[in-house]
């Protein structure tokens, strides 16, 4: 059974927690040490056993605690050769590196982790699909435009983390300069309610099991605007639909194939 939890979405830090029977994975780490270890004792968790860390992107909302993580319990951090050398200098050392390049698949005490590039400004970002026993995990979160490699790479999982972002109206009519709104508009930034109701429509298959959108804006989105747009896709659909937040973690999703 593959198992999962959103420890954290937002700009203010961002961590999945994955987990198998014997394993325990991070994706990506923006919170605290100790933010890390209160949202995983909220689950019934612990992070003693993590076996590694992958990350996605050196932005710092998913990387401000991979540093401190990776030496207080001694795991390696796996990123691409790009990512590793756009770290802010902040993170500090770390005890292991392991680089691979967009594309690769890694296997961690059974958990396989597919790799896959993705289009956000940054210097080499991925993400991945995580398998184990024939359920799979799907994730497209910090980017701007769904690739067909994407669609390619997502296509039959179990279960998907979304980002849906902002609203195109909201973003218009919100606080940003044009340039920034550019820039999350634009195919390096991020995508919209309607760009993640079209990939997931695009997704949409039988063994679809759970469905969680995330990376929703304070400024330019509600959780509610999020949630009514990917809904609709999934009416008559026997996937559950999640909507992570900033401050606490989402309950523990378990999967099968």
């Amino acid at each position: 059974m593959l198992g999962f939890s959103l420890l954290g979405s937002g700009s203010s830090g961002n961590a999945l927690l994955v987990r198998s029977p014997s394993a325990k994975i991070l994706i990506d780490n923006g919170l605290s040490f100790r933010q890390i270890q209160v949202r995983a004792a909220s689950l019934g968790e612990t992070v003693d056993n993590l076996k590694a860390v992958f990350v996605t992107h050196e932005h710092a909302d998913h990387v401000n605690g991979v540093g401190t993580l990776a030496r207080k319990l001694g795991i390696p951090v796996y990123l691409t050769g790009g990512t590793l050398r756009n770290l802010p200098l902040g993170i500090g050392a770390l005890p292991q590196v392991r680089e691979f390049e967009a594309g690769d698949e890694i296997s961690v005490d059974g958990l396989i982790l597919q790799s896959f590039s993705v289009s956000h400004d940054a210097a080499d970002p991925v993400s991945y699909v995580v398998r184990l026993n024939g359920a799979s995990l799907g994730v497209a979160a910090d980017l701007g435009h769904a690739s067909q490699l994407v669609r390619t790479r997502l296509a039959g999982c179990h279960a998907l983390i979304l980002e849906s972002n902002y609203c195109p109206t909201m973003i218009q009519a919100g606080p940003y300069p044009p340039a920034v709104q550019q820039r999350i508009r634009g195919r390096l930034g991020h995508l919209s309610n309607p760009d993640a109701s079209a990939l997931l429509s695009d997704l949409l298959h039988d063994a679809l099991q759970i469905v969680v959108l995330v990376h929703i804006s304070e400024d330019n989105n509600t959780p509610r605007r999020a949630y009514q747009y990917a809904a609709k896709v999934l009416e008559g659909h026997q996937a559950r639909l999640f909507v992570a937040r900033k401050d606490r973690p989402t309950r523990m999703f378990e999967i099968r194939p």
